[in-house]
């Protein structure tokens, strides 16, 4: 397939294709192995043989990766008992086998509901099994491109990654619009409203708050190219006191944001906060006149 397609547009295994060296993937636990989740048929549910997630280990431009596509198109992505166990067991092998990297390219709600208990003790083990995998001195990467976006449990999981990498059509937050409208009223958050959720949650946005490191364009080799250039510029501590360096300078982050921001209700806001000169025009730039334009202006992700 081209790289060069929409990486908004893929589904997960022609993602996995596009973004590693021709030939070179090899999947663990696919559809032959027919591992379903053991739920859904109680529900009269419908399953996939691989539920809904992808995972294996390919080259990344010579560089071994694993990796992990989730496939947005089986409910939502939503993380599953089987479908969390098979990330845990990526990641638990990333530490053993220490690769260059952990990709992670979510597309995803969150946990999913027909076997709610079961996605979130698989959300808790996927953060723990992350963070040790960073431990081992694995960078992981989460690529957000998606029709789903990365919500739910599994925002939380983008977080913990070393790095973030979005286009413009990704979303990341905890909750969803809907459910933040459902709960607290379409006055607190208007769902309806697509052009404010992408200013709060899309990818743009993020990137200017220093959430994500980098803003890439909507196709599968731009996508490449740049995990592979965070790579690059990610410097594992050489011990601990640079660990907590590093932990402090994230709170120190967290507390400037929220004395610079606190009070905003939209990313306009925000984007004017930041001296951003006519904000209201970003959602119009395409990726590469957006960083021009915010350049010097985007907070430090790392």
């Amino acid at each position: 397939m081209s790289t060069a397609r929409s990486f908004y547009e893929a589904d997960a295994r022609e993602r996995i294709a596009g973004l590693l060296d021709p030939g070179s993937f090899v999947e663990f636990l696919g559809p032959r192995r027919r591992i379903t989740s053991p739920h859904l048929a109680q529900l009269d549910q419908p399953g996939e043989f691989d539920d809904g997630i992808v995972v294996g280990e390919g080259m990344l431009q010579g560089r071994r990766v694993l990796i992990a596509a989730q496939q947005g198109q089986f409910m939502g992505g939503g993380v599953g008992e089987v479908h969390g166990a098979k990330l845990v067991g990526l990641l638990e092998r990333a530490q053993r086998v220490g690769p260059a990297a952990v990709l992670l390219l979510l597309d995803t709600g969150g946990v999913r509901l027909h076997e709610a208990n079961a996605g979130l003790i698989a959300i808790s083990e996927i953060m723990r099994s992350t963070l040790d995998t960073r431990a081992a001195g694995v960078p992981v990467l989460a690529l957000i491109g998606s029709g789903n976006g990365a919500f739910g449990g599994m925002g939380i999981v983008a977080r913990c990654c070393s790095a973030v990498l979005m286009s413009e059509e990704g979303r990341l937050s905890l909750s969803g619009p809907e459910v933040i409208e459902t709960v607290r009223g379409v006055e607190e958050f208007d769902a309806r409203d697509r052009a404010l959720v992408w200013r709060v949650t899309g990818g743009k946005h993020r990137v200017l708050l220093g959430e994500a490191a980098q803003l890439v364009a909507d196709r599968i080799d731009a996508f490449a190219q740049a995990a592979l250039e965070v790579l690059d510029r990610l410097r594992p501590a050489d011990d601990d006191a640079q660990l907590l360096q590093a932990l402090e300078g994230e709170h120190a982050r967290l507390a400037r944001r929220i004395e610079a921001f606190g009070d905003c209700r939209d990313g306009l806001q925000v984007w004017e906060a930041l001296g951003v000169a006519q904000p209201q025009a970003l959602p119009l730039l395409d990726t590469a006149a957006f960083l021009e334009a915010t350049r010097g202006r985007r907070m430090p992700w790392y």
